[in-house]
C-alpha cells in the first residue's frame, strides 16, 4: 500500500482552531496545542454566558425602573402591579428606556399605575397533566375525530357480570329449596284428604254395582 500523509486535513483543522484563537494573548494564538485548549474553554464560557446575559440585562432594566419609581414616590412592585391592573402591556426593556430618555412619559405611567383599581380575584384550579391523563386526552380527541365504533367489552366488566349472575343464582337456590319444602308439607297434608276422597268414591261405585245387581236379579225372578 502507498504511504498516505494527512497533511492537508491536519493543516486545515489546525488553521480553523488558530483562526478562532485570533487575538489571544501570547502563544495562545500561535501554538496549536495551547490555542486548542483556550478555544475549547472559551466556547464553554460563551455557551454559559449566552444564557447569563439575558439575566444580567433584566437586572439592569429593573434597577433603572426602580430608580425612576423612587423619584416618583412609588415602589417598583406597586408600579408593576398597577400597570397589570390597568392592562398596560409594556416590557421592562421599554420601561427602562423611558425611565432614562423620557421621564415625563414614565411619570404618566406612574399616575396610571397609582389610579388603577385592583382586579377581582378569580380562583383557578391548577390541573397537572400526567402522562396518563395526556394519553386519555389524546384518545378522547381521536375518538371525536373518528366515527364511533363498538368498543369490545372489557375483561374486568365481563368478570363482574359473571360474578353477579353466579351470586343471583346462589340467592335463588335457597328460595327454590324453601318452595320444594313447602310443596312437600302441602302434599303430606293433602294425602289423607285424597285417600278419603278415593275411599268415598270406591264406596259409591260399589253401592251402585250392588243396586244394579239387585235390580237384575228381581227382573230374572219375575
Amino acid at each position: 500500500m502507498p504511504r498516505v500523509k494527512g497533511g492537508y486535513t491536519t493543516r486545515r483543522r489546525r488553521k480553523a482552531v488558530l483562526k478562532l484563537a485570533k487575538g489571544y494573548y501570547g502563544s495562545k494564538h500561535t501554538i496549536y496545542k495551547t490555542a486548542h485548549e483556550q478555544v475549547m474553554r472559551s466556547l464553554r464560557y460563551a455557551f454559559r454566558d449566552r444564557k447569563a446575559r439575558k439575566r444580567e440585562f433584566r437586572k439592569l432594566w429593573i434597577t433603572r425602573i426602580n430608580a425612576a419609581c423612587q423619584l416618583n414616590d412609588i415602589k417598583y412592585s406597586r408600579f408593576i402591579n398597577g400597570l397589570n391592573n390597568a392592562d398596560v402591556v409594556i416590557n421592562r426593556k421599554m420601561l427602562a428606556d423611558m425611565a432614562v430618555n423620557d421621564p415625563e412619559g414614565f411619570k404618566k405611567l406612574v399616575e396610571v399605575a397609582k389610579n388603577a383599581k385592583p382586579k377581582a380575584k378569580v380562583e383557578e384550579k391548577v390541573v397537572v397533566l400526567t402522562t396518563a391523563s395526556k394519553a386519555e386526552k389524546a384518545a378522547a380527541l381521536a375518538a371525536e375525530a373518528k366515527p364511533a365504533k363498538k368498543a369490545p367489552a372489557k375483561k374486568a366488566a365481563v368478570k363482574e357480570e359473571v360474578k353477579a349472575e353466579v351470586v343471583a343464582e346462589e340467592v335463588k337456590k335457597p328460595a327454590a329449596k324453601k318452595t320444594t319444602a313447602k310443596k312437600a308439607t302441602a302434599d303430606k297434608e293433602a294425602a289423607p284428604k285424597k285417600a278419603a276422597t278415593k275411599s268415598t268414591a270406591a264406596k259409591s261405585t260399589a253401592a251402585k254395582k250392588t243396586t244394579t245387581a239387585k235390580k237384575t236379579t228381581k227382573k230374572d225372578a219375575e
